[in-house]
């Protein structure tokens, strides 16, 4: 029965090997260090300013007056959540509640039955009427506060929750519609085919079929839609006066400024109610949000 022998390797080709193998591993290594030097930066500049102004929320007078800005609170002061919450802020919270949420539920409603008869139910003039809904996308929102207040004064709709709503659902359509027709792109044609041979009408298609296929993407829209109407100034600031109506980020502007010195901790405290909820929202749908973003880029 035979062996197979094999030549002992001379320690010259081991250290003309590891001499050959040693330049790819140092560049591997260096370009890994340097990916995590650039992340470790990124995370400073985001994350620091966030955790400064939670800690800022909890410091007392003392605190900001005598100790160095990047000091920890000496106490943590709970009190400062229950003076901005008391002060206004709670009226500002619910102001937005009640004109985000809806405006939130019309945005996606109209842009999702929008893209599905643009991208799906092809037409003469589809190309165009999504052209035109891309186009809105490239309008600057200063340039509709002019002709907006006009209207909505004329309409008597000044100072009052419904100039939001009309507002940022009709600010935020074009690029719900845009993005969503490129979801609704990728479902498979036959499977809309396969359920209206089974007998599904077009509205069982939309809600029961296309739907549930884009679900993933209309959570990705949805957070995007969300965080661009709950951050919002320039609209709530121009068609909001009334102290009563006003949502969480005109309120932040009136908070500051209803003392005669500014209390920082309850300051910071109530920019903390106004981030808090986005963070929240986004922790619960961010693998939600992956999945929609990884959607959108793969073609069906």
């Amino acid at each position: 029965m035979g062996q197979t022998l094999t030549r002992p390797t001379s320690k010259t080709q081991v250290k003309d090997e590891l001499q050959t193998r040693r330049p790819f591993s140092m560049k591997a290594l260096l370009s890994r260090i340097t990916l995590w030097i650039l992340i470790a930066l990124l995370l400073v500049v985001v994350l620091y300013p966030l955790i400064w102004m939670l800690l800022s929320s909890f410091k007392t007078t003392d605190d900001f007056a005598s100790a160095p800005f990047w000091s920890l609170p000496t106490t943590w002061q709970w009190q400062n959540y229950v003076n901005a919450w008391n002060s206004g802020m709670s009226t500002y919270f619910v102001n937005s509640i009640l004109v985000v949420f809806p405006s939130l539920f019309l945005n996606l409603l109209i842009g999702m039955a929008a893209a599905f008869g643009l991208e799906v139910m092809r037409w003469r003039g589809s190309n165009v009427v999504l052209l035109i809904f891309l186009a809105g996308i490239m309008i600057p929102a200063q340039m509709l506060l002019l002709p907006l207040f006009t209207m909505y004064f004329q309409a008597g709709l000044i100072n009052n929750r419904w100039s939001l709503i009309l507002t940022y659902t009709a600010a935020s359509l074009p690029l719900t519609v845009f993005l969503m027709a490129g979801f609704f792109k990728n479902v498979p044609r036959s499977v809309i085919e396969a359920a209206i041979i089974d007998g599904a009408s077009i509205y069982q298609v939309f809600y029961r079929v296309a739907i549930p296929m884009v679900a993933n993407g209309l959570f990705t829209i949805a957070l995007f839609t969300f965080f661009f109407l709950w951050n919002d100034l320039l609209f709530s600031l121009t068609f909001i006066n009334d102290d009563s109506l006003r949502t969480i980020q005109t309120g932040l502007l009136n908070f500051t400024g209803q003392y005669g010195q500014v209390e920082w901790g309850p300051t910071f405290a109530a920019a903390a109610i106004a981030v808090i909820p986005t963070l929240v929202i986004y922790v619960i749908l961010n693998q939600q949000v992956i999945k929609g973003m990884t959607a959108g880029a793969v073609k069906g």
